[in-house]
């Protein structure tokens, strides 16, 4: 049960995928805003930040928000759960390789490599499952429906490994949701991931 206090804000950055992202939470729960206004950070239970595209196209974006220092403080001071959606994954990391080098926020420490798939085809897109390898909250009752909907090339390289929360595999490997403290990030799209991506983005609201 989602609590009727909680209030959510999609961060509003320019990122393609905002309107689906809004969607999914609408069809689940009323208090839903896409936004970048500082009332609606400060009043904000969760914080979302979607995304598609390069890393550093996404990190330019995201600089410029012009509450950006706010959202900042929400996230590490005030420790409100945020959730980082492809992209708006990736941009957690230190850094980021794809096309150029680009300083990433540093939330959870790591790199955002290229997929090492020798064979296969990339971008890495369609559906595949996931590995748990710790239990989280994100994966309460999801049970069978461990299938997501992925679409990228590139990938999120944590330092510390104790922060993947679960992996999946294309030709390599990778991490499938991340998770330090109150930062949250998945690789692939709950939005398109219909039942399981629902789920999950429930147990975040639980967070």
């Amino acid at each position: 049960m989602i609590s009727k206090n909680t209030n959510i804000c999609i961060v509003d950055y320019g990122s393609g995928n905002t309107g689906s992202v809004y969607n999914i939470f609408k069809s689940f729960h009323d208090s839903v805003k896409v936004s970048n206004d500082a009332e609606d950070l400060k009043s904000a239970t969760h914080l979302v930040l979607p995304g598609v595209g390069a890393f550093k196209a996404a990190m330019d974006k995201v600089l410029k928000i012009p509450t950006f220092d706010l959202l900042k403080d929400n996230v590490l001071n005030k420790k409100k759960p945020f959730l980082g959606i492809c992209v708006g994954m990736q941009v957690l990391a230190d850094e980021g390789n794809e096309h150029c080098f680009c300083e990433g926020l540093g939330w959870i420490p790591g790199s955002v490599k290229k997929l090492d798939a020798p064979g296969l085809s990339l971008p890495h897109v369609g559906w595949n499952n996931i590995n748990v390898k710790k239990e989280s909250a994100l994966l309460k009752d999801i049970g069978s429906e461990i299938d997501f909907y992925y679409v990228h090339s590139y990938h999120f390289e944590p330092k510390d490994k104790e922060d993947i929360i679960a992996s999946s595999d294309y030709g390599m490997e990778f991490a499938a949701i991340v998770k330090r403290g109150n930062i949250c990030g998945v690789q692939f799209h709950p939005e398109k991931s219909q039942r399981a991506g629902v789920r999950l983005l429930k147990n975040f609201l639980n967070l």
